[in-house]
């Protein structure tokens, strides 16, 4: 039967109590970790999003019913206990930060009994990610979980310390607002005022914090819900947070020192971790043909090696066909490991055709002194040698190589490096490497539209010496662009903003928008630079990814409260849901039933 808590207060949270502490009568709640019962003691181990404490029943102490009361308690009962720090009567626990002390309980409230949870709150025991998500009320009550919760919560608090001190203000921007689909699909939310029409969540604040800007509001930022129909991933959810940020009358190193600052501060204060300051910055340019991503992981080297001209005019047909099409050879040298043998080398090739390879040419430099090759029946002596001297090559060497347009070897060597490098424990524990990556292409072309796209968003500023090509050539124009980079993850990304009208027409231009269409879809923003704008510049960080970093989890879901799973549901709620008949009624929406043709 539950009891009341009144008249009680708590004075404590478990792991606040301690041996400076002792003699002292305390009011602590929490719920039962643990129960041992030896006869004469009763041993409980509370638990609060603190920690742990233990508790000790004794009948002399706690009378005959209190007594009685602690030999029914179960795991995951709620209680209330008042009683006395004592330094521990059995061996010390040097795990617990309460370890040395223990409360001799005077009085006890069952405040909640509690079923048989279907998971154990433990972090010692393995539970599939599906039974925890379902559960995620329990699941949240593990230890490892709650640390990273209010690691979060610590992570959000200094951000919004430091940018206030920074002179921002913390501003908040619509959550319904008009669906511009130039990116990510929306989620979209039907209207029942306006039949027929639609509000779009916000896949970011972008718009809006380019408006506070002209309304002459100087710094903003927001920890906003941003919301992306889009398929997921291990780092990604169609819900997630941004720590968002736009500043006026600045230029990219001036958005790059105030964060810099905001990095170095967060990892000083959570991990304690200095980063070097100023990060180091690579251009986009260097990142693809060094690493082969614009998301470079810097904890390790084997970068890709450009050996287009090394074997330019061999006779091998693969190399020759794709330097004619206008692409590249390019190689890796991954050290060590030229005694593979060729089951895990086919996997290497299979993994290469993932990312649209058309196969994986090899060099095995082998550790006895003999060489093995894919291609080497197609390649003159002094050709190979000349090959494995450009790519440094030694005895227990192995030599991966790809050929193909530019997009295409980087996404196949710059994904294989990585996985090499975790495959052969080659990524050295513990460090952060961050980077920015600037100087990103304006542009990118889409097959399937037949048109360019903008790489970051259309509002994104060209470097003030490309413009010259924005109509001869687009392709090569470079972007005021910048992201910032942690081992291997874009943590966040930016750039400095359009104000000029003749750019952002000939952007639009270039996207091939009509005035018109430009005007249709993003027309409020134009209207509002009629009125002056100030040269403005911000970035966006994933608060979600930033958090799963610096408490070294595999996934975002564990550094967030409520998730969803792969295809966009909650196992708890089981959302998405049918809705009523009625409430469709009201937004004059039927449900077509999709017939298979």
């Amino acid at each position: 039967m539950a009891e009341s808590m009144a008249g009680l207060k708590r004075s404590h949270r478990c792991t606040e109590v301690s041996d400076q502490m002792i003699g002292e009568k305390i009011t602590v709640m929490g719920w039962v970790q643990k129960r041992r019962n030896l006869g004469s003691l009763i041993f409980v181990d509370l638990r609060d999003r603190s920690g742990l404490l233990q508790i000790i029943f004794d009948e002399e102490t706690i009378g005959a019913e209190g007594f009685e009361k602690a030999g029914k308690l179960r795991n995951e009962f709620v209680i209330a206990v008042v009683g006395t720090v004592e330094a521990r009567s059995g061996a010390v626990n040097k795990n617990l930060k309460t370890g040395n002390i223990e409360i001799k309980a005077e009085e006890l409230r069952i405040l909640s009994e509690a079923e048989t949870p279907p998971i154990p709150i433990d972090d010692n025991v393995s539970v599939k990610d599906d039974v925890r998500l379902k559960y995620r009320y329990l699941d949240l009550r593990r230890p490892h979980i709650q640390k990273n919760l209010i690691t979060r919560s610590k992570v959000a608090m200094i951000t919004r310390n430091f940018l206030c001190d920074e002179g921002f203000l913390e501003i908040e921007t619509p959550m319904l607002t008009k669906s511009t689909p130039e990116g990510a699909r929306d989620y979209l939310v039907p209207s029942r005022v306006h039949p027929g029409e639609f509000y779009a969540l916000p896949q970011s604040p972008q718009l809006f914090k380019q408006l506070l800007m002209c309304s002459g509001y100087d710094r903003y930022f927001q920890i906003v819900k941003c919301f992306r129909d889009e398929d997921l991933r291990a780092d990604r959810q169609p819900e997630f947070t941004q720590i968002d940020m736009e500043l006026s009358f600045v230029d990219v190193d001036d958005v790059i020192d105030v964060n810099e600052r905001l990095l170095a501060k967060i990892f000083k204060e959570i991990l304690d971790v200095e980063i070097e300051l100023p990060i180091q910055r690579m251009t986009w340019q260097e990142a693809m043909d060094r690493f082969g991503s614009d998301k470079p992981d810097l904890r390790f080297g084997m970068e890709l090696i450009d050996v287009t001209e090394v074997v330019r005019g061999c006779e091998f047909g693969v190399f020759q066909n794709a330097i004619e099409a206008g692409g590249t050879v390019r190689g890796l040298n991954v050290s060590g490991q030229g005694d593979l043998g060729r089951k895990k080398i086919d996997a290497l090739v299979k993994f290469a055709k993932d990312f649209g390879a058309k196969g994986l040419a090899y060099i095995q430099l082998k550790s006895d002194g003999s060489m093995k090759s894919s291609f080497a029946k197609f390649m003159k002596e002094e050709e190979m040698t000349a090959l494995i001297e450009a790519m440094g090559g030694k005895s227990g060497d192995l030599l991966l190589f790809a050929a193909d347009q530019n997009k295409v070897v980087w996404d196949v060597l710059g994904n294989l490096r990585v996985e090499i490098a975790k495959n052969y424990d080659m990524i050295p524990e513990g460090q952060f490497k961050f980077v920015w990556v600037t100087e990103f292409p304006l542009l990118e072309w889409n097959e399937e539209e037949n048109r360019y796209t903008a790489m970051h968003h259309p509002f994104t500023m060209p470097m003030e010496e490309d413009l010259q090509y924005i109509d001869s050539d687009p392709g090569r124009v470079r972007a005021k662009a910048y992201d910032i980079v942690l081992n291997g993850t874009e943590l966040g990304g930016g750039s400095v903003r359009i104000f000029q009208n003749d750019i952002q027409e000939k952007m639009f231009e270039c996207l091939g928008f009509t005035k018109e269409e430009a005007h249709e879809r993003f027309g409020f923003l134009l209207d509002a630079f009629k009125y002056g704008v100030p040269p403005h510049a911000g970035l966006a960080y994933g608060l979600d990814r930033l958090v799963m970093w610096i408490t070294g989890e595999e996934s975002i879901r564990d550094v967030i409260a409520f998730p969803k799973v792969k295809d966009a549901s909650c196992l708890m709620t089981e959302a998405p849901s049918p809705v009523d008949q009625l409430q469709l009624d009201e937004l004059q929406i039927q449900i077509k039933e999709k017939t298979e043709e």
